[in-house]
C-alpha cells in the first residue's frame, strides 16, 4: 500500500497545467506536489497517475515517490484565492501526493541529450500506457541529480473515461514523442520491458489504487472488477501482437539521432 500522510499547509498553486495541482507540506515533514481528486477530470486522473508511475518504477524508470494525502476541510478556508479555496474544499479527504524534487529542471533537448536505450524504453512504455502527454510541447520529464525522471501521467490510460473504447491494440503514434529522435531499437526495448510485465506485477500495481477511487465506475460492480480490467488490458497490450506502436516520421526533430532508421533499428519489420 502507498503510505498515507496528512496535509499541514498549502504552500502555493502550480498553474502550468489545467488541473491546478499545489505544493503542500505534510505531517511527515515532507513537501509534495498534490494532485486533487476534484480537479480536472477527477479521480480517474489520480488512478492513471498511480498505475502508470508505479508500473514505470517497477520497470526501472525513475518516477517520484507517491503517497496518499488527507486534506482537512480547514486547509481550504485559509486560502485567499477563491478558485484554489473551492478546489481544496471539494477535495476534502484522500488525494495524491507526489514527492517534490527541489531544484529539478525541466527536460530541455538543447541542453540534455537522452541516452538512446533510455529513450527507447520510455517511448515504448508510454505506448503501453497510452500516454499522449510527453511531447515537445509538454515533455513531462525532469532532470534531477543528473538523472531523468518521468512525471505527470494523468493523461495516460485515457480509455478509462469511456471503457467501451478500451482496445489493447489501439495504435500509438510516437511521432510527436519528445524522446523519439533519440530512441534506438524501440522493439528491442519493448521486448525487454514486456518480459518483466506479469499478471502478478500488474495486480500489485493496481492494488495501490484506493477502493474509493474505483467504486462506482460505470459498467463495473466493484473496485476489484475495475482493477482486473486494467490488468487484463495492460497484459494483452504488453504481450499481444505488439504492432500498436506506429512508425512514422517525427514531426519535430531534436539534436539526437533523429531518424526513423535509428528509432527502429534492430526491430523494424
Amino acid at each position: 500500500m502507498l503510505e498515507r500522510i496528512a496535509a499541514t499547509r498549502y504552500v502555493t498553486p502550480l498553474r502550468e497545467g489545467g488541473s491546478l495541482p499545489g505544493v503542500v507540506e505534510a505531517d511527515d515533514l515532507g513537501t509534495y506536489v498534490v494532485k486533487f481528486r476534484e480537479a480536472g477530470q477527477g479521480r480517474r486522473v489520480l488512478v492513471a497517475e498511480i498505475i502508470a508511475a508505479e508500473l514505470g518504477r517497477r520497470l526501472g524508470l525513475r518516477t517520484p515517490e507517491l503517497k496518499l494525502i488527507d486534506l482537512d476541510p480547514q486547509l481550504g478556508v485559509r486560502e485567499p484565492d477563491e478558485e484554489v479555496q473551492d478546489l481544496l474544499k471539494a477535495s476534502t479527504g484522500l488525494n495524491l501526493a507526489v514527492d517534490f524534487l527541489p531544484g529539478a529542471l525541466g527536460f530541455e533537448p538543447l541542453a540534455w541529450v537522452a541516452d538512446p536505450v533510455f529513450a527507447a524504453r520510455v517511448v515504448w512504455f508510454d505506448g503501453l500506457i497510452h500516454n499522449i502527454d510527453r511531447s515537445w510541447r509538454n515533455p513531462n520529464l525532469l532532470i534531477w541529480h543528473r538523472d531523468t525522471w518521468l512525471i505527470d501521467h494523468g493523461a495516460a490510460l485515457w480509455f478509462h473515461h469511456n471503457w467501451r473504447t478500451a482496445d489493447p491494440q489501439r495504435p500509438f503514434d510516437a511521432a510527436d514523442h519528445v524522446l523519439a529522435p533519440y530512441a534506438a531499437d524501440v522493439p528491442g526495448a519493448g521486448a525487454h520491458l514486456a518480459g518483466q510485465i506479469t499478471r502478478e506485477l500488474l495486480e500489485a500495481v493496481t492494488a495501490l489504487v484506493p477502493d474509493e477511487w474505483l467504486d462506482g465506475e460505470p459498467g463495473f460492480d466493484s473496485a476489484g472488477q475495475v482493477r482486473a480490467a486494467y490488468v487484463d488490458h495492460l497484459l494483452q497490450r504488453a504481450h499481444g501482437p505488439g504492432e500498436w506502436l506506429v512508425r512514422t516520421e517525427s514531426r519535430k526533430r531534436g539534436p539526437g539521432p533523429g531518424s526513423v532508421g535509428a528509432f527502429w533499428r534492430g526491430g523494424a519489420r
